[in-house]
């Protein structure tokens, strides 16, 4: 059964904290799906998951281009499926070649794919408490 950890981020320096941890985790294949409502800090949260994994390069909302991809030691993939039309339109894309066994994919607003995300996908749901952010990780060992 995966894992469940609960934790309250009371700024951007926690979730960036928690972003790098997170990010040392990671290995090639692995698939996470950011989910949370607008302002939640998918972006923030994804950006620190790449400086955990090792990343340097400037990481950028993927809103109109769909995906970014950063080369490094092990690849990332960030989506960001907020304006794709659905599945059909993610499949017309190729956007399952992003879920490689050599890289780790980040997907923002997965919902728009939830049907072919795989089992094992790690599941990082943020939303909005008050001045923080309640974080729940399903999928990863922590």
């Amino acid at each position: 059964m995966p894992s469940l950890i609960c934790v309250f981020l009371k700024n951007t320096g926690a979730t960036h904290s928690w972003g790098k941890k997170i990010g040392k985790l990671l290995k090639p294949g692995s698939i996470v799906w950011l989910k949370g409502p607008l302002g939640a800090g998918k972006t923030t949260l994804a950006k620190a998951i790449a400086q955990g994994m090792g990343i340097t390069e400037s990481i950028t909302s993927p809103t109109y281009t769909l995906v970014n991809e950063y080369p490094s030691e092990v690849s990332l993939n960030h989506m960001d499926l907020y304006r794709l039309g659905g599945l059909d339109e993610f499949e017309a894309m190729g956007g399952e070649e992003y879920f490689s066994q050599t890289s780790v994919c980040l997907i923002e607003w997965g919902e728009r794919i939830q049907e072919i995300l795989p089992p094992e996908t790690i599941i990082i749901d943020l939303q909005i408490e008050g001045e923080g952010r309640k974080m729940e990780i399903k999928g990863l060992e922590i």
